[in-house]
């Protein structure tokens, strides 16, 4: 076989291996093609003047961080230690009643 038709051949291997979306070591195994073979050749036509997706320049893109709403926090429990005990407290909770259990919880601990 050529060097240009084994090249070929190389090119679609890689090209049905990345668009399977597969791990290499699975797909390898399916398609009866070794390993080190496929990412020596991964390596070799990536460093080819040839290939195209070396030649994509890195696109940046902004992105903006914003805090999240005042909302959802109030909905996370709140945990009290009390000796070994935990209590967590949840939005709407009963202060009278937390007052209660903890100091039964001092005296207990």
């Amino acid at each position: 076989m050529a060097r240009e038709d084994v090249q070929k051949k190389w090119e679609a291997r890689i090209a049905a291996f990345r668009s399977s979306g597969e791990k290499a070591t699975r797909w390898c195994e399916a398609n009866q093609v070794n390993r080190r073979q496929l990412y020596t050749w991964m390596k070799r036509l990536s460093d080819s003047p040839t290939d195209t997706t070396a030649a994509k320049p890195t696109a940046f893109v902004k992105a903006r961080i914003t805090s999240e709403p005042e909302a959802n926090l109030s909905a996370c429990p709140l945990r009290v230690r009390v000796g070994a005990a935990v209590i967590e407290v949840d939005a709407g909770f009963n202060p009278a009643l937390l007052r209660d259990v903890s100091q039964a919880l001092e005296v207990v601990c």
